[in-house]
C-alpha cells in the first residue's frame, strides 16, 4: 500500500514546481523531501518526477498518481475539519484562490465583511491564472476558488468538486480619448483592423478570445503590445498607444475619464466566473462563498 505522507509530498513538490519550494512551505530539507519521493518511486516502480534545474515536472506516471494524492489529502484534512467541526472548533484559517481583476474587484468587501464577523480566522488569498487552482482545492489547500472561463476554451474537469456559475462578465470596447473612430455610432472589428490592439500574448486566454472574435469577422488584428494585465492595458490606452477589449467590473472601478468605452456590433465577448469548492464545505467556505455570490 502506498504511504500517504509520500503521496502528500508528491501533491507538495507537484504544486510549488520544484522540491526546494514543497521543502521550504513544509519547513523540511530538500534531501529530506527527495529521499521520500525516491521510496515512493520504488513503492510504485516508476519515476514520478522529470528533475531539472528550474525545477521538476511530473511523469505520466506523476500525473496520474497527482489526482489521488491531492483526493487523498483533501479527505484527510476533510477529516480533521470534521472533527473539529464536532469539538465546535473554527478553522484556524481559510485560503481563497482568485484570478487578478476578481482580486480587485470581488473579492476585497466579502474578505472584509468575513474579517469583521470571524476576526479569529486567518484569511489568506492566493493568485492564479485559469484555469490553475483546481488540484488545490482537491488537496483542501484552497478552500475556494474563484476562476474563469473565456468564449470557447474548455472548463477543466472538476473532478467531483462544485463548480458555481457566479456571474458572466461582458467584456467593452475601449479606446484612447478622442479616437476619431470613437464618433463612429456603429463600430465593427472590420472598421477596427487597421489599429494596433492591447492583449495577452499567444496562448492567453484573452488573446485566444480576440483571435476567435477576429476569425468569426473575416479580420485580423494587430496586437503591438502584449500583456495580461488589465491595469497596464488601462494605462497604455490611456497613453494613446492602442485600443483592447476589457472587463466591465475594470471600467466600473477606476471610471473612464481618459478613455472612450464603446461596444463593436460585430463582437460582444463575455466571459464566465465561477466559484469552485469541495462538495461538502465547512460553514466557514459556505458563508464565503455566500458573500462572494451577493451582487456587487
Amino acid at each position: 500500500m502506498l504511504d500517504a505522507h509520500r503521496l502528500a509530498l508528491l501533491a507538495e513538490v507537484a504544486h510549488a514546481g520544484s522540491i526546494a519550494g514543497a521543502a521550504r512551505r513544509l519547513a523540511f530539507t530538500p534531501s529530506a523531501v527527495s529521499q521520500q519521493l525516491g521510496k515512493l518511486e520504488r513503492d510504485v516502480g516508476a519515476p514520478l518526477l522529470h528533475r531539472n534545474p528550474r525545477g521538476v515536472t511530473l511523469t505520466p506516471a506523476g500525473e496520474a498518481l497527482l489526482g489521488h494524492a491531492e483526493t487523498i489529502v483533501g479527505e484527510l484534512r476533510t477529516a480533521e475539519r470534521t472533527v473539529r467541526a464536532l469539538l465546535d472548533e473554527e478553522p484556524a484559517q481559510l485560503t481563497v484562490g482568485t484570478f487578478a481583476s476578481a482580486g480587485m474587484t470581488l473579492v476585497p468587501a466579502a474578505l472584509a465583511g468575513f474579517r469583521r464577523d470571524h476576526p479569529a480566522v486567518a484569511l489568506r488569498l492566493l493568485d492564479f491564472e485559469p484555469p490553475d487552482g483546481y488540484g488545490l482545492v482537491h488537496s483542501r489547500d484552497l478552500d475556494l476558488l474563484i476562476t474563469h472561463r473565456y468564449p470557447g476554451a474548455p472548463l477543466p474537469d472538476p473532478r467531483g468538486l462544485t463548480r458555481t456559475l457566479l456571474r458572466s462578465e461582458r467584456f467593452r470596447l475601449i479606446l484612447p480619448e478622442g479616437h476619431p473612430k470613437a464618433r463612429g455610432r456603429r463600430l465593427t472589428l472590420g472598421a477596427l483592423a487597421g489599429e494596433d490592439w492591447i492583449s495577452g500574448s499567444p496562448g492567453v486566454p484573452n488573446r485566444v478570445c480576440l483571435e476567435q472574435l477576429a476569425d468569426a469577422a473575416g479580420v485580423t488584428l494587430g496586437v503591438a503590445y502584449e500583456t495580461r494585465d488589465y491595469q497596464v492595458i488601462l494605462a497604455l490606452v490611456e497613453a494613446g498607444l492602442g485600443i483592447a477589449f476589457v472587463p466591465e467590473s475594470v471600467l466600473a472601478r477606476i471610471g473612464t475619464a481618459r478613455i472612450e468605452v464603446r461596444d463593436a456590433a460585430d463582437a460582444r465577448p463575455a466571459r464566465d466566473v465561477f466559484l469552485v469548492h469541495h462538495r461538502q464545505p465547512g460553514k466557514l467556505v459556505t458563508e464565503m462563498a455566500g458573500r462572494l455570490s451577493r451582487p456587487q
